[in-house]
């Protein structure tokens, strides 16, 4: 697990204290930010409104529009409510949310507990992934005595897709940690069936923050139309606070890095920005929106100079193809055929295999039960903008010279059992390929193309199908 390295551009806030402790207990805690004011659930909303607080965990939805919603929907039915802490963070690429569980809990708490009480809300259930943040959020909880009676830490599998609203939801729940392919607001219907403010680690810290210093405190850092501070994760391993509206090349050079080859913002489902806009972009929805970017969770990946872009982007296509909900065929088939196209134009695959990218991606836009097919190919579609020049000639054959450094970071996966095939047996009848048509390929001759081939977890049980329904006998799974 990557432990986040610390740091700040002008006044800290959500990292306040951290320059001098590791992690803030109760009452270094209270030290630091001092007690927490009482809200009523109008003023909490319209403290949220004065600031624009907005999601911190990609999509960016105004916190009090959340907020009013719940209670909306609260006062129309028996009242009840929940709030829900997403601190899941799936995306590879940022450590932000995991930095402030880790060494700033309360804060979190504090904003978590706020929420609970303007809107009513019988449990604060937080969901994460890591065990070491678990272990440190649960320490709070028990730090605070009674006063934590009412929050539950919920640990969900590490995952992409477990972020997404309703997958969180289920995984605390028990079931699985998938998306559930409906358009519920968790607002309408959330944990337990009941209205549920669910909002990201960063949006709850910030509110404590702001509940402290009121709406005219919380305004003299960052900008008049952005105001407060934004929590970033730099190469994946940094996490830095910074006013809006600072320079994104600022940032970047302050703790050793630079534009590159260009700079991905916003994680995976995020864009590419060239690194003449990364030298002018400053940290604002405005200016990135300008540019065509997306702050979202608030990574930031820079591609150094020595490393091939074009690999780089493959390899995290096929590992977002990998992490699929396995629910609809956009993500079960379409998004591996757009790893596997993207593969083949870098590996030298001409003209055809740059339309084939383009085609692939067109057919999973707007067809997926979650965001994640039309993500992956909006983050393919921006490398291809950005990028063009590398790809046009690694599809022509030439390529750029340069080895693939994985400078961008990804969740180790567990080695994938393999479907082995016994040549002796093999009568190529095919029913393999019709059972899994994602694993199986067939050669010229209506033979599996491969002796030995991974299966993802997901497709397990089709696997299994298809060593049991072999007429030969001849496949295996093989651990």
């Amino acid at each position: 697990m990557t432990t986040p390295v610390l740091g700040c551009v002008g006044p800290p806030r959500v990292l306040a204290g951290l320059d001098a402790l590791p992690r803030l207990d109760a009452n270094d805690h209270l030290a630091v930010h001092g007690p927490l004011p009482a809200y009523g659930p109008e003023d909490l909303a319209a403290l949220a409104e004065r600031i624009d607080l907005r999601g911190r965990g990609g999509a960016g939805f105004p916190f009090a529009r959340k907020l009013r919603a719940v209670l909306r929907t609260a006062a129309a039915r028996d009242g009840r409510t929940a709030v829900v802490v997403n601190g899941s963070e799936g995306e590879p690429s940022c450590l932000k949310d995991t930095a402030v569980l880790l060494h700033t809990p309360h804060l979190v708490l504090d904003g978590a507990l706020l929420a609970a009480a303007a809107v009513g809300a019988e449990e604060v259930v937080i969901g994460v992934t890591r065990e070491d943040v678990a272990r440190s959020v649960r320490t709070a909880v028990a730090e605070r005595g009674p006063a934590g009676g009412l929050v539950r830490v919920a640990r969900l599998p590490e995952r992409f897709v477990t972020g997404e609203g309703t997958s969180l939801i289920n995984g605390i729940e028990g079931r699985a940690a998938l998306p559930s392919g409906q358009k519920v607001r968790t607002s309408d219907r959330g944990l337990g069936g009941v209205p549920t403010l669910l909002s990201n680690t960063e949006t709850y810290a910030q509110l404590a923050v702001a509940a402290r210093l009121g709406s005219s405190g919380y305004r003299t850092l960052g900008l008049p139309t952005e105001p407060g501070t934004l929590l970033l994760t730099i190469a994946g391993s940094t996490v830095v606070e910074v006013p809006a509206g600072t320079s994104l090349a600022y940032v970047l050079e302050l703790f050793g890095f630079s534009p590159g080859e260009g700079v991905l913002v916003g994680g995976y489902h995020g864009r590419f920005l060239a690194p003449a806009a990364a030298r002018s972009v400053t940290l604002s929805r405005q200016s990135l929106a300008t540019a065509g970017a997306v702050l979202g969770a608030g990574a930031v990946l820079p591609l150094p100079a020595d490393t091939c872009p074009a690999g780089e982007v493959a390899r995290v296509v096929r590992w977002m193809a990998d992490e699929s909900a396995g629910q609809c065929g956009p993500c079960v088939r379409g998004l591996p055929s757009l790893a596997s196209a993207v593969e083949e134009l870098v590996a030298g695959g001409g003209r055809a295999a740059w339309e084939a990218v383009e085609a692939r991606a067109r057919g999973v836009r707007g067809r997926g039960a979650c965001s994640h097919p039309d993500g992956t190919a909006s983050f393919v579609a921006s490398a291809f903008t950005v990028f063009a020049e590398e790809f046009r000639d690694h599809a022509l054959g030439s390529g750029c010279g340069r080895r693939v450094q994985g400078t961008l970071p990804l969740h180790a996966q567990e080695d994938p059992e393999r479907l082995v095939v016994d040549w002796t047996l093999c009568k190529g009848h095919g029913l393999c390929v019709d059972l899994l048509p994602d694993v199986v390929r067939l050669d010229a001759d209506g033979y599996p193309a491969q002796a030995v081939m991974p299966v993802p977890g997901r497709l397990r049980p089709k696997a299994l199908r298809a060593v049991r329904r072999c007429p030969a006998l001849a496949l295996r799974i093989q651990e």
